[in-house]
C-alpha cells in the first residue's frame, strides 16, 4: 500500500518536478563552457548583492554555479529523491535569485516589487520559490502519513 502511494505522490509532483528540472539541467548545462567574459559577468553580477562571491575566481564561480544548477536538476528530475530534499534545494536557490532582484539597483520600479524590463529575468522567478516550497510542504506531509 506504501509503494500506491508512492506512486500517487510521484505522479502528483511530476507536473512541478520535471518543467524545474528541465530549466536547471538546460541552465547549469548551458554555463560549463562559459568563456571568461561570461564568467565575469555572472560572477561580478552576482556579487553585486552576495560581495563574497566575489573573492572567487570568475571560472571557478561559474563552475559552482553549473554545478549547483544540475545537482538541482538531478534532484527534481530524479524520482527516488525525496520531495522534501529537491524542495529544499529549490527553496534555497530562488531565495537567492530573488536577493539579487530585491537588491539589485535597476531591477525593481522606483518604490514597488514590479519589475523593470532588466528585472524580469530575475523576478520570473518566484515561479521556483513556490514549486520550491509546494515540494517541501507535500514531502514533509507524506512523510507524516
Amino acid at each position: 500500500m506504501a509503494s500506491d502511494s508512492a506512486w500517487r505522490s510521484a505522479a502528483r509532483q511530476l507536473p512541478l518536478r520535471l518543467p524545474a528540472g528541465a530549466f536547471f539541467l538546460n541552465s547549469g548545462l548551458s554555463k560549463r563552457g562559459a568563456d571568461q567574459a561570461t564568467a565575469e559577468g555572472l560572477q561580478q553580477f552576482a556579487a553585486t548583492t552576495y560581495p563574497f562571491l566575489g573573492k572567487l575566481d570568475a571560472q571557478q564561480f561559474v563552475r559552482l554555479l553549473s554545478t549547483g544548477e544540475l545537482a538541482i536538476a538531478a534532484a527534481l528530475l530524479l524520482p527516488v529523491v525525496p520531495a522534501a530534499v529537491a524542495g529544499a534545494a529549490l527553496t534555497a536557490f530562488s531565495a537567492g535569485t530573488l536577493g539579487l532582484y530585491l537588491r539589485t539597483p535597476g531591477m525593481r520600479k522606483e518604490g514597488s516589487l514590479r519589475p523593470t524590463e532588466q528585472g524580469v529575468p530575475l523576478a520570473k522567478d518566484v515561479w521556483m520559490l513556490g514549486v520550491g516550497i509546494s515540494l517541501v510542504v507535500e514531502g514533509v506531509s507524506d512523510h507524516r502519513r
